[in-house]
């Protein structure tokens, strides 16, 4: 016989599962959403603009870090003098390009410049880099970004412990449904 105990575990396991699969769908919506356009951005110059070509790739050639500072603030404060006390969050130096990129906190900015001629190829946003905080939370701040990627990360866990008992648990109920109709079948008491 079939147990109700085993049946009523696969209730309740459904009912979990769909628990769990509403809670997390509005992550899962972002997460692959934003995670779709990140796949696409050195290919979207919208997502993040393209990484320009200087004149050299020979460092010694190149400017110090503090002139490039210098430079990179100009420019943008110049083009967007909203954006006169933004500070430089990191400095991004391609050699391979002959490029240095220089990001700002604020607005996810960025700056390109040739670092041997020290002209500016580029000032432009950054989108990627504020879909990307907001694929992982971090735009909230890092404790959200902590708690949800966690929750995710084990609700997803969860999904799917659940999602093979769901698919295996009725398997095992209908196969033990046929070898009870075969048992009665092959048993036929004497009249």
């Amino acid at each position: 016989m079939i147990s109700e105990k085993y049946i009523q575990s696969l209730r309740k396991f459904r009912a979990l599962h769909r628990l769990i699969g509403i809670t997390l769908a509005l992550l899962l919506i972002i997460s692959a959403t934003t995670g779709v356009f990140l796949a696409l951005k050195k290919e979207v110059a919208l997502l993040q603009p393209p990484t320009a070509k200087g004149i050299s790739q020979e460092m010694d050639k190149w400017k110090s870090l503090s002139e490039i500072d210098s430079l990179a603030k100009l420019a943008l404060y110049s083009a967007h003098p909203d954006h006169s006390n933004n500070p430089v969050d990191r400095i991004d130096a391609r050699p391979s390009k002959g490029i240095i990129k220089v990001l700002f906190k604020n607005g996810y900015w960025e700056v390109q410049i040739d670092p041997v001629s020290g002209e500016i190829k580029s000032i432009a946003k950054r989108h990627s880099d504020w879909i990307e905080a907001l694929h992982d939370g971090s735009i909230v701040n890092n404790l959200f970004k902590l708690i949800s990627m966690n929750f995710l990360g084990f609700g997803l866990l969860a999904l799917i412990t659940t999602g093979i008992w769901l698919w295996y648990g009725p398997k095992k109920i209908r196969k033990k449904k046929v070898t009870i109709r075969e048992k009665k079948l092959k048993y036929k008491p004497d009249k």
